[in-house]
């Protein structure tokens, strides 16, 4: 064998070892890639599933709910191609495939749960958030065409809105029944503030007309709580009567 042909051998060989090595490295990156992606659809599908099963239910819609089940139905079938003999999977496929089938006409089980504190209305705008961002990472993959994906983020900020109004008018109807008119005021207060804030306020007009009502009768009930009863003298009222007195002695002294 000439030295000529053994040298073509090692060449021959350390390429064979290079992309042996290469293939390998592609391979592992590939069930990397495919770990990620696992993860991070199974991650997506749990938060379809919290808002679907979690939000409230006045708020939400046979539209809303329509949306939220194609979207997990979306991520399922992803889930599929990554793992093709997920009975699991395949059963839950069959399961949503049915409900988008109905349309609109798709049943909404969610029951109502008033939002009266505050940390219900942060849990329900989490919840919004995380549907806010289903929806962008739909339309980034295709599924959802860019102009229902802009229609929905419109809608969900709607919804917050309504989130607002009935957060604002709890709190306040319940200071009114706690015989609170102070508290009831800056609920309402906040309300009307919110709204006249929004970008187009005429949108909820007739939202803010109740809250400004509503916002009134708590502002007369407070001045009523503070004015004193007619004819009543108290250690207060002396008090003030006095010091009136003899300011007025002041200031005639002064100017005399």
């Amino acid at each position: 064998m000439t030295p000529l042909m053994i040298t073509l051998l090692v060449i021959v060989g350390i390429a064979i070892l290079i992309a042996i090595g290469y293939m390998n490295h592609v391979v592992e990156n590939n069930k990397l890639e495919k770990a990620r992606t696992k993860v991070e659809l199974n991650d997506r599908l749990r938060r379809c599933g919290e808002i679907t099963e979690t939000f409230p239910g006045q708020l939400m819609t046979p539209a809303l709910k329509l949306l939220l089940t194609r979207l997990e139905l979306n991520v399922c079938q992803r889930l599929l191609n990554l793992d093709k003999s997920s009975s699991t999977v395949k059963a839950r496929i069959d399961e949503l495939s049915a409900l988008v089938a109905q349309g609109e006409s798709i049943p909404v089980n969610n029951p109502p749960a008033p939002i009266q504190t505050e940390a219900k209305a942060k849990d329900v705008r989490f919840l919004l958030e995380a549907l806010h961002g289903q929806v962008t990472r739909a339309a980034q993959d295709g599924f959802l065409p860019a102009n229902e994906a802009k229609r929905w983020i419109r809608e969900i900020r709607h919804i917050l809105v309504l989130l607002h109004i009935e957060f604002f008018n709890n709190l306040g109807q319940h200071a009114l029944q706690q015989e609170q008119p102070g508290q009831a005021r800056l609920a309402f207060e906040r309300g009307v503030q919110y709204l006249r804030k929004q970008q187009d306020p005429q949108v909820y007009s007739e939202q803010l007309q109740y809250l400004e009502k509503l916002l009134a009768r708590a502002n007369s009930m407070v001045l009523t709580n503070i004015a004193p009863v007619e004819g009543e003298v108290n250690e207060l009222t002396q008090g003030l009567k006095e010091v009136e007195v003899d300011a007025d002695w002041k200031k005639k002294a002064i100017y005399d």
